[in-house]
This record gives C-alpha cells, structure tokens and sequence, in this order.
C-alpha cells in the first residue's frame, strides 16, 4: 500500500494519456484489475474498477454494480463520476393513447367542455324520445298505448333528463369551455375539481339511467312529498333518482367554483370587469347563482333520502316535518335553474347580435345589472309555483310582486338587442338564426308566464297544461334555441370545421314549426281544464283535438331535433376547416386556433378596450402600412 502511494505521487499531472494509465503507446490492448481491494480495510472490500485500454490507447474506467467512487488507493487512474444507469430502456418513442383515455384522463378545460357540451346534445335526444312517447299516450282519449305506471316512469326520467341533463350541462359545459379563452387565460384555476364535477355529473346520468333495468323512478317530475314516501313508493325509483341528481349537482357546484375563481383571479392584463365580455359577466351571474341554489337542493335531496331509509321526518307531517318545506325547497332550485337558462340565453344571443351586426350594445351596464336582477327576483319568485297551496297570502303576494318585477331587467335586455338588430345591415346565419328563435319563443313564454303570475289566474290555471305549455315555451325558447345558438357560434371554434349552413336552415325551420303545434293548442286544453301528469284524458272533456295536434307537432319537433343533431355529427367530417376567426368576433377566443391548442394562447393578450381583438386588428392593420411606407422611402429612384 505505502509503496503504490509513493509511486501514484510520483506520476506527472502533465503526463501523456497513456503513461497516465500506466501504459506506453505502441503496446498491444493490455486490461489491468486492481488488487488492491485485497489489502484495503474490509470496508472498501467490495469496492472494485477495472481499467480496459482499447486500440488507439486511450483507458476507460468500468466500475462494478457495488462501487460508487474510485477507489482511493488507485492514484493512477483519472477521478470520474459514476456511470448513469437508466430507468427506462425502450426501443422507439411510446405510440399515442387512444382518444377517449385522454379524454377521460384529462383535466383541460376545452375536454371537459366537449364532455359536457356531448352530454347534453345525447340527453336532448333521449328527453326528445322521451317527450314523444308521453305524447303518443296522449294522442287520442282513454288510450291504452302506456300503462299508467310506465307513463309515470317516462315523466319522472323525461323531468331529469331535461333539467339536470340537457339544459345544465349544455350552459356549464359552454362557459367551461369558452370562457378561459374569452378572458386570454391558458386554463381554469382549478382543473381536478373541474374534472371531477364532470365524473360526478356523468355518474349521476348513469346511475339515473341504470334503473331502466331494474325499478326507474315514478314519483314524477319532482318527487313531492308524501307521494315519494315508502308508504306510497316502496321499490328503490326514488331513491336511484335522488342519487342521480344529487351527483349532478353536486358536480355542478364544483364547476361552478371553478368558474368563479378562474373568472375572479385568471383574467388576461387589462381586462377589468368593465372590459369582460358579455358571456364572462354571464358566467360569473349564473355561476354564483347556482351557488346558492345548488347547496338548496342538495341538502332538500338528502332529507328525502334521510326521510325514506331513517325515518328522518323532515316532510313527514306526523312526525313534526312538513311536506310543504320540500316544495319550498325544490322550487326555490327550479325557479333559480328557469332563471339561469333564461340569463345564459340572453348572453348569448348578446354575443351573437353584436357579431353579426357589428353594433356592440351602448347598454353594457344595463345589461349586466338587468341579468342579475333577473337571478334574484327570478329565484324569489319561487312561490308563484305555489298559489294553491297553504301558505301565508303575504307569502304569495310577495313571489306576485318579483314575477310581475321581472318584465323590467327582461325589458331593458330586449330593448337593447332589438335597437342593434333593427338599425345594422346583417347576413342571417345559422347563430342569428337561433338566437332571434330564442328571443322570440322565449319572449312569449315569459309574456304567458307574465299573465299567470297574477294570483287569480295563476290560482285557476296552476297544475294544467296551459302552465306546462308557457314553462316549456319559455324553456324550449331559453335552453333549445339558445342553446343551438351557442353551439352553431362557437362550432367553427370548438371543431376546427364549419357548420354545414343549408342542413342548420332546414333543421331550423322544422325546430320552429314542430315547437309551435306541439305547444300552442296545449294553452287550450289546459283553458279547458286538463291536469298535467295524468296518462289519460276521458272523451267528452274537449281536448281530443288539441292533444292530437300536439302529438303531431311532437313528432315534427322530433324530426328537427334529429336533423339538428345528424347536422352536428356530418359537419365534423365533411364541412371545410375553419379559420381562427369565421366571423370577424371581438372577443379573445377568436385569437386562437381553431381548435385551440392546449395551451390556448402562445402569448397572453393585453386587453386594452372591450373589444380586443380590434384592437389586436387594428395594430396589425397599422404595422403594416409602416412596412409598407418604409418599403415605399427606401425604393431608389429610377
């Protein structure tokens, strides 16, 4: 040992490669294994190197599994650092997941959009089938086509399906997907809570519609008390659908938050409030109106269930409960869900009008004041459901007053989209198109609902089909029609392709007939005095005519709602791409690809005005006349 130690001192630093190693050129491949580990200490006895000296003469250290620094009585060999091992040894690049794994693995926020926005194109489907099969039973008087039982399965699926899963995923998934481009951010705040409010809203609809094989509900569109109770519905139907929408909503709640954290902290430099986009201020309206009516219900779910399984007696009257506070409760939830449909239609068809009329609205702040006059008076209105009930006459003197109050914020919206619309020169499209639909049905439903909203006549007309028919008006108005709006708007966005314009125009039309003569003679058989709810009518009641026609325009509204759907599917495939920008928008979400790439944005917008993208266009528009003057000075002179 001492003698090794002398000689490694000895060696020049400036040797040649090969004496430092102990060899002379000119020598053949030599290898040397080092014994010196046989006299070190035994804790450095594992520690081994082997030096291997190749035909240009240059050593290479190689060191065992065990060793992990050079061994300290070898001076001749250079100091080197351990030899990296990999983890992962694979010959070639990993292929590509399939697509539905990355959806559903995915927590991007224009996935989780599509998702949704999926959901409830499905959903429309199945309540459409749904609402045609309850309408076949009540084509012709004393029919037998439904038992009374499977009638009441069919209404309580077809009342979820329509409000849990067509109407609310479709807004959600919509502001889901738009709105972290609508304010220049590269996300939401909270992408797993997001992701998983989707999962829950998909389990709810599956656990919904797994009862089909064995007990579906029957309780109705709302399961009112003590009809819901054991004692009158003994199978598990109530119970799957209280599980159902309870996940729904509480899967919206989730998305709702991170809505509203993304709204509040992720909004692009420069973007005040008073600079967001119409569709952001509806986002935030909605978003925090469900805050507050979502807990409502789902706590409402909860008693029920607690009430069915643990004797609870929250709505038992005999045991100290009220079955008056489920109503209280559920319709609280219902009035503030006809409000949000309503408010999400309205900013879109704001959206829409100012694009295709190049007027952007003077009455901004109006708009915005009047969307949320509309969520608190429209949810305080809830006991206009409630006029045959016994409950205080303050109480629903009180809920006359709100629903009366609504045509002020209604008013001021419609006024100021009806100025834009009259005084600009537009090209009709398929986006203008439904949003004049939704203005117009909507518009009507709310004028019927308006009457009805008076004690006297809501009193005498509650519980027929003539408030059925003016809640669907309004809803088919507010959720279909704008709802179409948005997705015919945003498709080019959302796809990458445009939206095939003759199939929408043709399905339009057939959408709005099939919704006129399926609802317009219902306000008279419910004049006449038919009950909503029931599976049959007798004969001499004088609404045979009125059903039969409704039947008939059930099925054309069918037939438009298939082509509508059929057009969506075929327009993927076969429609051209589309640009960034198809129709010369304003806001952010047109500065991306179509689609957008995960990312969103390469760069983040500064936002300067309310209308960015202009400015955006403006400054290009500008630059390039510099360019050009440039060009223009710097050209010598012949």
């Amino acid at each position: 040992m001492e003698g090794q130690e002398e000689e490694a001192a000895s060696t020049p630093e400036d040797a040649p490669e090969g004496e430092a190693a102990g060899t002379t050129e000119g020598e053949g491949p030599a290898e040397t294994t080092s014994e010196s580990s046989a006299e070190s200490p035994p804790e450095s006895a594992a520690e081994e190197v082997t030096v291997v000296e190749s035909e240009e003469g240059v050593a290479t250290v190689v060191e065992s599994e065990d060793a992990t620094d050079p061994s300290p009585d070898v001076g001749l060999f250079p100091e080197t650092e351990p030899i990296p091992r990999p983890e992962v040894s694979v010959e070639g690049e990993p292929g590509p997941r399939q697509r539905w794994i990355e959806l559903a693995t995915s927590a991007d926020h224009k996935d989780i959009g599509r998702i949704l926005i999926g959901t409830a194109v499905g959903s429309l489907f199945l309540a459409a089938v749904l609402l045609v099969l309850l309408r076949l039973q009540l084509a012709v008087p004393e029919n037998g086509f439904l038992e009374p039982v499977t009638f009441d399965r069919l209404l309580s699926l077809y009342g979820a399906t329509a409000i849990f899963f067509f109407v609310l995923p479709l807004f959600f998934g919509l502001f889901y997907y738009l709105i972290p481009l609508m304010i220049g951010s590269r996300g939401t705040a909270l992408p797993r809570l997001g992701q998983v409010g989707m999962w829950l809203i998909l389990l709810g609809g599956v656990l919904l519609y797994s009862t089909i094989l064995y007990t579906p509900p029957e309780a109705g569109i709302n399961p009112l008390p003590p009809l819901s109770e054991l004692a009158f519905t003994s199978n598990n139907g109530v119970d799957a659908w209280i599980a159902g929408v309870g996940l729904a909503t509480l899967g919206y709640i989730l998305i709702t938050v991170d809505l509203l954290v993304t709204i509040r902290h992720l909004r692009a430099p420069g973007m005040a409030w008073r600079r967001t986009p119409v569709l952001v201020w509806t986002a935030a309206v909605v978003s925090w109106l469900f805050a507050v009516i979502g807990p409502i219900f789902l706590a409402a779910a909860t008693m029920l269930m607690i009430d069915r399984r643990l004797g609870g007696g929250f709505f038992t009257g005999g045991a100290g409960g009220a079955p008056l506070l489920w109503q209280h409760l559920s319709y609280i939830f219902f009035a503030g869900v006809y409000a949000l449909t309503a408010i999400s239609a309205l900013g879109v068809a704001t959206e829409v009008i100012q694009t295709f009329t190049g007027r952007r609205s003077p009455d901004r702040r109006v708009i915005f004041g009047s969307m949320v006059a509309i969520a608190v008076m429209g949810t305080l209105a809830w006991g206009q459901n409630m006029y045959t009930a016994p409950i205080p006459i303050g109480t629903k003197y009180f809920a006359m007053f709100m629903a009366i109050g609504l045509i002020v914020p209604f008013g001021l919206i419609y006024n100021s989209l009806i100025r834009a619309v009259s005084k600009a020169d537009f090209h009709m499209r398929a986006p203008l198109r439904y949003a004049m639909g939704a203005l117009s049905f909507g518009s009507i439903g709310l004028l019927v609902e308006l009457s009805q909203s008076t004690i006297a006549v809501g009193t005498q007309l509650q519980q027929t089909y003539d408030a059925w028919a003016a809640t669907h008006f309004a809803m088919i108005g507010f959720g279909l029609f704008g709802g179409l709006a948005a997705i015919s708007y945003w498709y080019p966005k959302m796809t990458g392709r445009m939206l095939n314009e003759d199939r929408a125009r043709k399905s339009f039309w057939l959408v709005v007939a099939g919704t006129v003569i399926a609802v317009v003679p219902l306000f008279g058989a419910g004049v006449e005095g038919q009950v909503t709810d029931a599976f049959r009518f007798a004969e001499g009641e004088g609404v045979s005519a009125y059903n039969l026609i409704a039947t008939l325009g059930t099925l054309l509204l069918f037939l438009g709602i298939v082509l509508t759907i059929g057009n969506l599917i075929r327009s993927r495939v076969e429609e051209p791409l589309a640009p960034p920008d198809p129709w010369l928008g304003e806001t952010l979400e047109w500065l991306a690809l179509s689609p957008p790439p995960p990312h969103n944005f390469d760069e983040l917008p500064d936002v300067r005005s309310e209308v960015p993208l202009t400015d955006i266009r403006e400054v290009l528009t500008q630059m390039d006349r510099d360019r050009d003057h440039e060009a223009r000075e710097t050209e010598p002179v012949a």
